[in-house]
């Protein structure tokens, strides 16, 4: 590929990060890339990572070729802006975890926390974290959040719930009610809904179409991974979460 043919006006990275954005074959993925190494200040080994980790399409926004579109001209609707900052599934390969060994949801959590600043990474750009296991208090009993992040671009708190396993619909009832009492107790005035994450390690078509996740503009389920998978293994792994998604939002599928 000729170096010419990568083009975004105006955008000037070094020259082993153009070598490195040729190796993308995608255009639309190619132009993402290079955007977001410039403005995100990305060292080549981060560009690479997440080339490597098809970032790009484990962004939610990929899956709807015209928001991206739209995307790259600074046309996004408040609901596309949002896709662009959930991956899934999430490769989680620098907690040093181990996938076929037994683990508890607060070792995921304090490796998560021991890496924070990868994690933050990987969630994408504009996240803050705010807090671990915060208390929420109401009238009747007390609640504690895994992890709550802020997003300084979408002007709203990110929360997320870890779980181990297959999500179930009582997670997605549990992260449900986290939103909506965030929403009323924590939220300001200036700040957008808040989003709620659902972290699995297993997504489920049930839970996406039946659940109160269907046609949910706040609530999301990702599925992690502790390992880097193969490329062929980590492409199949968007498509089913692909699938995951449209039937959580059919009206965003768009026809072949």
């Amino acid at each position: 590929m000729a170096l010419d043919s990568i083009v975004l006006t105006g955008i000037m990275l070094s020259w082993t990060h153009y070598r490195t954005l040729m190796q993308v074959t995608d255009p639309n993925a190619r132009a993402w890339y290079e955007k977001e190494a410039y403005e995100q200040t990305w060292s080549v080994r981060t560009l690479q990572r997440n080339i490597s980790t098809q970032y790009y399409d484990r962004m939610l926004l990929s899956h709807n070729s015209k928001a991206v579109e739209n995307e790259m001209k600074q046309l996004t609707s408040e609901y596309q802006g949002k896709l662009e900052f959930i991956r899934n599934p999430v490769i989680a390969e620098f907690l040093g975890m181990q996938e076929d060994t037994s683990y508890l949801e607060s070792d995921l959590e304090q490796a998560i926390i021991g890496n924070l600043q990868r994690f933050l990474m990987e969630l994408g750009k504009g996240y803050a974290f705010v807090a671990r296991q915060q208390h929420i208090h109401t009238e009747k009993q007390d609640y504690y959040i895994d992890l709550v992040f802020y997003n300084y671009i979408l002007q709203c708190f990110v929360l997320i719930d870890l779980k181990i396993g297959k999500i179930t619909h009582q997670d997605v009832g549990q992260m449900d009610m986290y939103v909506r009492m965030y929403d009323e107790l924590k939220r300001g005035e200036n700040h957008n809904p808040t989003l709620g994450i659902v972290l699995c390690s297993e997504t489920d078509e049930d839970i996406a179409r039946y659940s109160v996740l269907h046609g949910n503009e706040q609530l999301f389920a990702a599925k992690y991974r502790l390992c880097l998978p193969t490329e062929e293994q980590l492409r199949a792994e968007i498509e089913t979460q692909k699938g995951i998604f449209y039937l959580q939002h059919p009206e965003l599928k768009e026809e072949l």
